[in-house]
């Protein structure tokens, strides 16, 4: 009998590549989400928005083996000018399926979390995604919810979505004979194809040695952002300008996305003060009032 797999974003960008490995390797796949893909077979989709909860749960049935999260607001310059909408999709939403998911007898939940989650980078977007793993690590320890977080890196493939940076940025050199940027594209990133990614993020779920851990995946496609331009100039036989606008975002690293910011507090303590003692005698003065009626 075949595992049943429960896909939140399944019509997303890399939640439709994880959809069709699941597919691949046999499994019995729902893809939960508010639209349906071009990409996917349609018998595969379930509506579903994670922010409403019987929406969710009506997904999560009890014969589901594994719940991956992909849904939820993906793009990091958006979520800078949309706090609210990013704490609800991405957290709320996320909330919503651990919910649904602690009585049942899940084998794994898996989180599609970002490098971004350990960095004081990433604006809303970050603070979201270690939020969100922040619960799914609770969850774990008050309702015995395994689960796998996978914190990925710089994907791309040859679907057409918003949040898929090189596909746009290689639709623009065609169309538009361009590659518009607005850094100075020394930024660094690890490339790893959404097939790639995919395969692990199946691989994960059939070894138990990835349970209940935190894990970065990224490729081995180390390079600048010029460098990447720079690569599809050429292989446009270099009909292509390069704009650099550099109008740094401090909103994205640029070289690597952890950062140790520890938070230091300031002791205040009053002066004079009420001596302890004293404190607890008014307390209980007060109690024997109110219970006495005066």
């Amino acid at each position: 009998m075949s595992k049943k797999a429960v896909v939140f974003g399944g019509a997303g960008f890399l939640g439709g590549y994880v959809v069709d490995e699941l597919c691949r390797r046999g499994y019995e796949v729902v893809a939960a989400d508010i639209q349906q893909s071009d990409y996917l077979p349609k018998s595969v989709f379930q509506y579903c928005d994670i922010l409403d909860r019987e929406s969710v749960a009506k997904v999560i049935t009890r014969d589901v083996d594994f719940v991956y999260n992909f849904a939820g607001l993906a793009n990091l310059d958006e979520a800078v000018t949309k706090p609210v909408e990013t704490i609800e999709s991405n957290v709320i939403g996320n909330l919503n399926i651990l919910e649904a998911c602690k009585n049942k007898k899940i084998n794994r939940f898996v989180y599609a979390s970002s490098t971004y989650a350990l960095s004081n980078k990433g604006s809303f977007y970050g603070i979201s995604k270690l939020a969100s793993e922040k619960l799914i690590e609770e969850y774990y320890r008050a309702f015995g919810l395994n689960f796998t977080i996978i914190r990925y890196g710089s994907v791309y493939g040859e679907r057409a979505y918003g949040n898929n940076y090189l596909y746009n940025i290689l639709r623009d050199a065609i169309l538009n004979k361009k590659i518009e940027h607005d850094r100075d594209g020394e930024e660094v990133r690890e490339y790893i194809h959404a097939n790639d990614a995919a395969k692990l993020s199946v691989d994960i779920i059939e070894d138990v040695q990835y349970n209940c851990l935190n894990l970065i995946l990224t490729g081995i496609e180390r390079m600048r952002r010029i460098e990447l331009f720079t690569m599809v100039k050429e292989i446009l036989n270099n009909d292509v300008d390069i704009i650099l606008n550099n109008d740094i975002n401090d909103h994205h690293y640029k070289i690597t996305p952890y950062s140790f910011h520890p938070s230091v507090s300031k002791k205040l303590v009053p002066n004079p003060y009420t001596d302890m003692g004293q404190g607890i005698l008014e307390c209980i003065k007060e109690i024997h009032a109110r219970e006495n009626g005066h």
